[in-house]
């Protein structure tokens, strides 16, 4: 009977790291093929992909199989982000033609996709696998697009775990720099309704919503601006 040494386990864990390593980047790299195939100026080209499904197929089923840990924090929050991602884009197809998300019962809290072995809505993907575990990264709601117009847009590359930072930072800068996602005129600014839906990851250590905006605004708005929300537009981002 063989014997079971130190070096034999850690040979096999190493193994088994290398492996789960390798699968990780090929699944970054079909993800980002994938966008870059089928998004352009922040809109989807659903019903292409709804007539030519196999890159979407192959996408959801390296989903199943990727394991992810949070210990490496980029590599977890570049998976789950994308993960979202395509499962909002696969929701979508599977039930095109659609006018909006909402179309579809259930989109975000009912159907269910196999994600790294877990049976996850779109909203667990969300609330359980990122904003839960990282409570003060508030610029997840830059990078999460749910399919409408009112989401900031969609990119057409998958967020990478080495470029993850500056993907964040550049996401909500265009976000909150845009005209059309934070309304100013004078002393007043109308907000995406994200910005009222989760205030508190937005205002975390007694910051108000402004001096979040300000933290990324080129042109500062008055600390004593009036706020309120634009009604949320949720028309299918397709192209």
């Amino acid at each position: 009977m063989k014997t079971i040494t130190k070096a034999t386990v850690i040979l096999f864990l190493f193994g088994i790291t290398t492996v789960q390593a390798q699968a990780t980047e090929i699944f970054f790299t079909k993800a980002n093929t994938f966008f870059n195939s089928y998004v352009s100026n922040g809109k989807v080209a659903y019903q292409e992909i709804k007539k030519q499904p196999k890159h979407l197929n192959e996408l959801v089923a390296l989903l199943k199989t990727t394991n992810v840990t949070e210990d490496n924090v980029k590599n977890y929050q570049a998976f789950w982000i994308n993960a979202y991602n395509i499962s909002v884009i696969k929701n979508v197809v599977e039930n095109y033609p659609l006018k909006t998300p909402l179309d579809k019962a259930g989109f975000f809290d009912k159907i269910k996709h196999n994600v790294a072995g877990k049976e996850l809505t779109l909203n667990d993907m969300e609330h359980k696998m990122l904003r839960a575990v990282f409570p003060k990264e508030a610029r997840f709601h830059f990078v999460l697009v749910c399919a409408g117009l009112g989401c900031p847009p969609i990119i057409n590359k998958a967020y990478i775990p080495s470029m993850l930072e500056d993907q964040l930072q550049k996401q909500t800068e265009i976000a909150i720099n845009n005209p059309n996602f934070i309304m100013v005129n004078k002393n007043k600014v109308k907000l995406s309704q994200i910005f009222e839906w989760y205030k508190g990851d937005f205002t975390q250590g007694g910051k108000s919503l402004i001096d979040f905006v300000n933290l990324y605004r080129k042109e500062k708005i008055n600390a004593k601006a009036k706020v309120s929300f634009y009604p949320y537009d949720w028309t299918l981002n397709r192209q």
